[in-house]
């Protein structure tokens, strides 16, 4: 009968789970070294007993060499072993010391092959440099073994030996790199993730500055038209019903377009629901007029609809600046003023001019937020803008956009 695993119940595979174990018994190894230092030194100081019990005779040149050395030299072959982590040059030379000790009186313990981790622990944890030093410090006890008690030809008792110490240098050199190459992958890892969250933050705060922008824009224009129909509102009130209705039933309808507006923009819905283009110049202007300031429009070279240069984004910046602008004449130019709204097309610029007469009572504007605003919609797209008085009074607010190379 076959049986069907459930999902979620298959088995691990072997190399995952070995994965796991390992990443374990590194991480115990990191809290607690003096277990790992502990077990090791113990199991080869052991060793080192056994084979100082009697052993160590049968490759010995010289078998009467007293037991209490030889049980001295394994317990300093071994013992340093559970330093070699954090001091394993001094490890080194220590051992050395004990090795030409064995090595002069004959004993030839197996226990000096335990200089092998240290010269691991060397190649492993310090810089490679220091591996210069362990030539000096191994070859002298095979060298004089070699000559005092002489078995064959001398290279045949030291290069082989210095042949495998060297491959336990190259063996921790590995280790070293691949633990290097890990510890730069695990990094940069930790600084992509860093980045990716910096990243994030960035465009949070781009796009609060962006709703900030179009909330400013959207709310002081069409308060300025309300506050401006308001007041000829209560005008007309008295003299003629008929216009003062009038004006409630405009100030409902700018309000609800700005609820609109608003809407749209805290919920994102500017893709389904476009942002103001160019197409929508003459609804602001009219809207603008209804308010009481009187606006005159003029397009120079307009190309055909579908030959439009200015991409969507740009458009909303020519919009929103009209807007401000216009918004920032009805607040600020005083009663009387007359405002024009200039919109060239040339060879390889787009160019914007609104500018006011100003009038009795005009305020010196220019270092809000709304001109502030205006500069970084241009920036945006490669764009200036100028903003400031006119010599025969009133204001002017002049944007360029060049044509070449604006965000799509």
């Amino acid at each position: 009968m076959i049986t069907e695993k459930r999902p979620g119940t298959e088995e691990e595979p072997l190399s995952r789970y070995i994965q796991r174990l390992t990443q374990r018994a590194r991480a115990f190894d990191v809290r607690r070294p003096w277990v790992w230092d502990g077990l090791l030194t113990t199991f080869w100081t052991g060793a080192a007993l056994v084979d100082a019990a009697g052993g160590w005779r049968n490759i010995a040149r010289d078998p009467s060499v007293p037991v209490w050395l030889v049980l001295a030299l394994s317990l300093t072959l071994s013992v340093p072993l559970f330093w070699r982590r954090r001091r394993p040059l001094p490890v080194l030379v220590v051992m050395a010391c004990a090795s030409l000790v064995s090595c002069c009186t004959g004993a030839f313990l197996q226990a000096g092959f335990l200089q092998a981790v240290a010269v691991f622990g060397i190649a492993l944890r310090l810089p490679l440099r220091t591996l210069w030093w362990t030539p000096a410090l191994i070859t002298p006890p095979l060298v004089v073994g070699a000559i005092r008690f002489p078995q064959g030809s001398w290279d045949q008792q030291v290069v082989p030996t210095l042949w495998a110490y060297a491959m336990v240098a190259l063996l921790g050199i590995a280790v070293r790199s691949r633990k290097d190459y890990t510890a730069a992958l695990v990094d940069r890892a930790h600084r992509l993730e860093i980045e990716r969250d910096q990243q994030a933050q960035l465009a949070a705060a781009a796009e609060r500055t962006r709703i900030a922008r179009e909330m400013h824009d959207i709310i002081g224009h069409n308060l300025s038209v309300i506050t401006g129909l308001a007041d000829g509102g209560r005008y007309a009130a008295a003299k003629s019903p008929e216009q003062a209705a009038q004006a409630l039933d405009a100030i409902g309808t700018t309000s609800r377009q700005a609820l609109a507006e608003l809407r749209r923009l805290l919920r994102g819905e500017a893709v389904r629901d476009p942002q103001p283009t160019l197409a929508d110049l003459g609804s602001l202007i009219a809207g603008v007029r209804t308010a009481g300031l009187p606006v005159r429009l003029e397009i120079r070279d307009e190309p055909a609809p579908e030959a439009q240069p200015l991409p969507p984004g740009a458009q909303l910046t020519v919009y929103r600046v009209v807007q401000e602008a216009l918004t920032n004449t009805l607040k600020h130019a005083g009663p009387g003023a007359e405002s024009s709204v200039l919109l060239s097309y040339g060879p390889e610029d787009v160019t914007l001019s609104v500018a006011d007469t100003g009038g009795p009572g005009s305020d010196i504007i220019g270092t809000g937020q709304g001109v502030t605003g205006m500069r970084e919609r241009a920036a945006l797209y490669d764009g200036t803008l100028e903003a400031g008085p006119l010599p025969t009074g009133g204001w002017r607010v002049r944007l360029r956009l060049p044509l070449e190379d604006s965000p799509s």
